[in-house]
């Protein structure tokens, strides 16, 4: 026997003769010892005493009895707090049948029940961490004779707190961490750092079921597969409150890659799959991992339903099998869809997706949009997810977009590689650009031609990318090229965008902030000339609101054009509006910016407002009215999903 096995058997005699003495074997029973050693984890409700024997028996006599109006009982009462007065009522004998009429349940029954009210009534208590409890009887016969009055006065003492939590490992978990593995010692610590019955907390029967199920949970999330509690302790001490835990785990053996076996396709290659998967032989199968294989599946559009899993066969473990089945998305998709925008107005849309071009491992999509301000076209070819997650790609888009200046066209052709993680996505490519601006008065035109090399970049620490409340979001973008046009030399010219969003709780106030930071700069030669899209203009809903959509812009011939810098700055504090209808968020927030020349002539316009939350599960819908400070005019503003 090793020293740990004698430390629990020690742990587990003291602990015997302290529930001996406080409840005798009956009391131990209900407090199920607290604390059994399970061989798997399961939470514990706060137990019920079924009926059992003359209890039932009585029960299912009375239903088939007189009628409920000629029954006459027994009242109980019950003076004991709140919460802990719900639970006796909920779950004490003497309380489930006072109901039952006195002819139809013995004497002896009646006095028997009374007798053992106060026993169990400590045992129940026992389970929220009540381990002295004082229960004082009154019986008061009634006038008639019938009836008997049952008064029970609970004091229920302090609750226990936890002294003291030892959670240690066996298995190849802690061969591991004694050999200096540093994943192994990483799980050891977090399992330990992680423990939910924290010191210092309230013990409740309940809450130390859920505990050892969330560490082991967490313990089988970490590779540890089959993983279980070989022993389970707590040890309570009646006299000053306190109670002491200890746990030993049995990690059972690391799960390990070894073979990806896929059912289900039809005309898409099994190399995709694999290629998505990211995991190299040998290493450990985590529950993030096989998340993560299951969402970039999702996000690959190639399957219209996916199930990931890891064999738990732990005599397979060091070559651990994943099996994923699949059924394929059809090769040839058309979505039509109809929407609008504050930004550029009602829309119609068309997109085609075909994700098998000319039998190889490629998908194409086209997308056509027909809008009041935005008309579009754009499309590409991309191969199917490579080693690394790494694709290939090649795409082209003509856009013409209305403001309330001007009129710009602007077409480009890219080629390039991208690759798509769960927390960074980042491309590189050649692009060629061109753009043509008109002014609503034709009294401007310009034209622009432009050929770059561009590499961007999203990095992301959220914890939902859907609806995000903590964390933060980072689009960088870089461009070097050499740009020509009308009214200007040819020169080169580089180009730097970045975009930064915050989010973060406020405490525990239910308050929630989010911040944003957007800066850009064309460096350029004097006479210098980029195509518009290269340029900047601020304005609209995720800009600066108050103002319509490119309207924050230098003036060129009496008409907004497009700058070569720009700075925004947006701030939000956001609150649940009704505590039954969680989704539903109200918001304050000021945005300012604008988009100029040079810095040096950059003034910035400030809106403020108020908005509406919904959350929903595409993403927040966001309802917002805004003032412009410069234009003296409100807006109103929607949208929906995050822009990174």
């Amino acid at each position: 026997m090793t020293g740990r096995w004698r430390r629990a058997a020690g742990w587990a005699a003291a602990s015997a003769a302290t529930c001996g003495l406080l409840l005798g074997l009956q009391g131990c029973a209900a407090l199920q010892a607290a604390f059994v050693n399970p061989p798997m984890p399961a939470t514990t409700a706060t137990p019920a005493p079924a009926a059992q024997g003359p209890v039932a028996a009585a029960e299912a006599a009375a239903s088939a009895a007189a009628p409920a109006a000629d029954r006459q009982g027994v009242r109980v009462e019950i003076e004991a707090p709140g919460d802990l007065k719900a639970l006796l009522e909920r779950h004490l004998d003497l309380v489930r049948v006072g109901h039952l009429a006195r002819e139809d349940f013995a004497a002896t029954e009646w006095s028997r029940l009374i007798d053992a009210a106060p026993g169990q009534v400590r045992e129940l208590l026992q389970t929220e961490g009540h381990f002295s409890a004082q229960v004082r009887v009154e019986r008061t016969p009634a006038a008639d004779g019938l009836t008997d009055l049952v008064r029970l006065t609970v004091e229920p003492g302090p609750q226990a707190v936890v002294e003291r939590v030892t959670i240690e490992a066996e298995g190849e978990l802690e061969r591991g961490a004694t050999a200096g593995d540093p994943q192994a010692r990483t799980v050891l610590d977090q399992l330990n750092s992680g423990w939910p019955l924290a010191v210092g907390m309230a013990f409740r029967n309940p809450g130390w079921s859920a505990a050892k199920s969330a560490a082991l949970a967490r313990l089988r999330a970490a590779g540890y597969a089959t993983a279980s509690w070989s022993g389970t302790q707590a040890d309570v001490d009646a006299e000053t409150h306190r109670v002491r835990l200890f746990l030993v785990a049995d990690s059972g053996p690391l799960f390990r890659f070894g073979e990806l076996v896929v059912e289900g396709l039809v005309a898409q290659d099994a190399q995709t799959v694999r290629n998505l998967v990211v995991l190299r032989s040998g290493a450990p199968v985590t529950e993030a991992v096989v998340l993560d294989f299951q969402e970039r599946l999702q996000k690959s559009g190639l399957f219209e339903n996916i199930s990931v899993a890891l064999d738990p066969d732990p005599t397979q473990a060091a070559h651990a099998r994943i099996n994923v089945r699949v059924r394929e998305a059809p090769l040839q998709t058309y979505t039509v869809g109809l929407g609008v925008s504050a930004n550029t107005g009602p829309r119609t849309s068309i997109e085609q997706v075909y994700r098998r071009v000319f039998g190889y491992a490629a998908l194409a999509r086209n997308k056509l949009e027909f809008g009041q301000l935005r008309k579009a076209w754009d499309g590409d070819i991309s191969s199917h997810a490579g080693v690394d997650l790494y694709r290939n790609f090649v795409g082209a888009a003509v856009e013409q977009l209305t403001s309330d200046t001007d009129v710009v066209l602007s077409q480009r052709l890219r080629v390039g590689r991208a690759q798509d993680g769960q927390r960074i996505e980042r491309s590189l490519f050649l692009q060629a650009e061109r753009s043509l601006r008109k002014a609503l008065d034709e009294t401007v035109r310009t034209n622009a031609i432009a050929t770059s090399i561009n590499y961007t970049g999203v990095w992301r620490e959220l914890d939902s990318v859907v609806l995000p409340t903590q964390g933060w979001s980072f689009n960088g973008q870089v461009a070097l090229g050499q740009s020509h046009g009308s009214h200007a030399d040819a020169g080169p010219f580089s180009r730097v965008y970045l975009r930064l969003t915050g989010y973060e709780p406020l405490g525990r106030s239910g308050w929630y902030s989010q911040g944003r930071l957007e800066f850009g700069q064309v460096f350029l030669r004097p006479n210098g000339v980029v195509p518009e899209p290269e340029q900047f203009r601020a304005g609209g809903d995720d800009s600066v609101r108050g103002y319509a959509y490119r309207s924050l812009g230098p003036l060129v011939d009496g008409a907004v054009g497009s700058g070569n810098a720009l700075i925004t700055l947006s701030g939000e504090l956001a609150h649940t509006l009704v505590p039954s209808i969680p989704t539903l968020w109200g918001a304050l927030f000021v945005d300012a910016g604008n988009a100029a020349d040079t810095f040096g002539q950059l003034h910035p316009a400030v809106g403020a407002g108020v908005g509406l939350r919904w959350r929903s599960p595409v993403g927040p819908l966001r309802l917002d009215w805004a003032y412009g400070r410069e234009v003296k005019k409100s807006r109103i503003h929607f949208s929906v999903g995050i822009a990174f």
